[in-house]
């Protein structure tokens, strides 16, 4: 899968998240990462993000580590 769509993907599951009551959006963010997709775009999105995060929302950031 190509690095840009899953970036729009993960800002996307955050922008969700960041409009939900209550706290814990990391968390949940990571959460809907791990239970949704598979291990190789999991692998993809961290390796992605080491490379440069620039792109990703600031809850995708601090849930890499999470997933």
């Amino acid at each position: 899968m190509q690095p840009e769509k899953l970036t729009r993907m993960a800002n996307q599951i955050a922008s969700f998240f960041a409009t939900q009551p209550g706290g814990g959006q990391v968390e949940r963010v990571a959460a809907h990462l791990n239970d949704f997709w598979g291990p190789e775009m999991r692998d993809a999105l961290k390796a992605q993000a080491a490379q440069d995060d620039s792109d990703l929302s600031p809850l995708v950031r601090d849930a890499i580590p999470l997933i």
